[in-house]
């Protein structure tokens, strides 16, 4: 699914059911094939989301634009940073 954002289309990737560390590891493998400055929205129902996530985007340098709460878990809205895999 996608919606028309400010600058560009924003991309939702559903990880909900997934746990620890899966939605990490699918986030990074997704990110890793995207240009920098794409933005994305991962959906979640882990709760370890709302810790794994924002450490996730700052290692690798991505920025995370958005935390949002959704029934069941959280979604993150996240831009690729430059120059990673």
């Amino acid at each position: 699914m996608r919606y028309a954002g400010e600058a560009n289309i924003v991309e939702v990737y559903d990880l909900k059911g997934l746990n620890c560390p899966l939605p990490v590891l699918k986030a990074k493998k997704r990110l890793a094939g995207m240009p920098a400055g794409q933005r994305i929205w991962v959906e979640t129902t882990d709760p370890l989301a709302v810790i794994d996530i924002p450490a996730f985007c700052n290692q690798d340098n991505h920025r995370l634009l958005e935390t949002e709460n959704m029934p069941g878990g959280h979604r993150f809205l996240i831009e690729r940073g430059e120059g990673k895999d």
